[in-house]
């Protein structure tokens, strides 16, 4: 069925409307965003020429669609939001140069050369670090859980005494899987009002804490690392002649007389959660491929122990979870989240004259007293 005329000419009109207000609607588009006007001088591109390359159209049909546009339907585009610049006279002054504050691209290409090289140098350090044991015969690692010195729900008493058998042993070393404070920040600052003892006298027993043992190492925990860049702890420790390493520390124990090392990777916490296994962080980093022989960690407050065997090298791994001496939490409480503490501590007692398959290389012992007795009873067998 044809059309009729009356039809087209219905169509044919609402054809040129919509021609006429696309093209005034794509001129005030590009007027916005900063192109030129006809009359402006001294502008960015002409917003008659970026309409005919974006409608694709010739100049002469955008022209005329502007034509229909205001003659039949009032429309133009808004020629005012163009800013129209006019010639300037020289300026009857002169301005200094002024040096900038920021240095050349050059000066920042050599520092960022010398920091990569200082951050990878520091990296690749920290990737196994080579512990001489200075000693004959067996040693042990008290691998002390998270201390919240300052808690009001921690056992300093216990903390203070498993330290004085660490140091009164022969051949016990000490170790913290960090969260040595509190160290509340931010909106948990408000916490301090909920216990006796301030912040800054938090840092006199964390400093009580760090200089009353020879530690094998020392870890930052989540609450040590909220200090920031400047974290007091660092300072402590190293005039304390002590390592103190942020999140982790991996360590290859060099015994006398033994080939191979003994290698502990120690973290405030591995990454892994099970609600069946509170070792599985730890157990699933040496899944994942970690061949060490003591993997330890804490953060959770909860106590846990699994030890595997490589079926390749019939290597020994032993991960262990510390509780720590936070007995009583607030936080726990609210959530109603199980005693899971064991034990605060656990013991690993490495006899070098073992190797890696053989169960007697380590003992795993969670109570730092009968620990102590046994690496004593130990060292005294000829």
């Amino acid at each position: 069925m044809r059309q009729a005329p009356a039809d087209a000419q219905i169509v044919a009109r609402k054809l040129a409307r919509h021609l006429a207000e696309q093209a005034v609607d794509t001129l005030n588009a590009l007027l916005a965003h900063g192109h030129a006007g006809p009359d402006a001088t001294g502008q960015g591109p002409s917003a008659m020429n970026a309409a005919v390359r974006q409608l694709g159209i010739s100049d002469s049909t955008l022209r005329s669609h502007l034509k229909v546009a205001k003659r039949d339907y009032g429309l133009e585009p808004n020629w005012s939001m163009t800013i129209k610049v006019t010639p300037t006279t020289p300026k009857p002054f002169e301005l200094p140069r002024l040096p900038s504050e920021l240095p050349t691209a050059e000066a920042l290409i050599v520092r960022r050369k010398d920091e990569y090289e200082r951050k990878h140098a520091a990296s690749e350090a920290r990737r196994l670090v080579p512990v001489k044991i200075k000693i004959n015969g067996p040693i042990a690692i008290a691998h002390l859980g998270d201390p919240h010195v300052d808690n009001p729900g921690t056992d300093l008493g216990k903390l203070e005494r498993h330290m004085q058998v660490i140091n009164a042993t022969e051949g016990m070393f000490g170790a913290n899987v960090g969260d040595l404070h509190d160290n509340w920040v931010g909106r948990l600052a408000r916490l301090y009002s909920e216990s006796s003892t301030s912040a800054a006298e938090a840092w006199v027993l964390v400093e009580w804490m760090v200089r009353s043992v020879q530690w094998l190492y020392l870890l930052a925990g989540n609450h040590d690392c909220w200090s920031g860049a400047g974290d007091p702890v660092k300072w402590i420790a190293s005039h304390a002649g002590l390592a103190y390493e942020a999140h982790g520390s991996r360590l290859n124990l060099l015994f006398p007389g033994r080939k191979d090392g003994v290698r502990v990777n120690a973290r405030h916490d591995f990454p892994g959660h099970s609600m069946w296994n509170s070792a599985h962080g730890p157990a699933k980093a040496v899944q994942m491929g970690w061949r060490d022989h003591i993997l330890t960690c804490g953060h959770k407050h909860t106590s846990g122990y699994q030890f595997l065997k490589d079926p390749a090298t019939g290597l020994i791994s032993h991960a262990i979870r510390v509780a720590g001496y936070k007995l009583h939490d607030r936080y726990a409480t609210e959530l109603g989240l199980p005693d899971g503490n064991i034990t605060p501590t656990s013991v690993t007692i490495i006899d070098p004259r073992f190797a890696d398959d053989d169960p007697r290389l380590i003992t795993v012992i969670h109570d730092v007293e009968t620990a102590a007795d046994f690496l004593t009873w130990l060292r005294a067998r000829k």
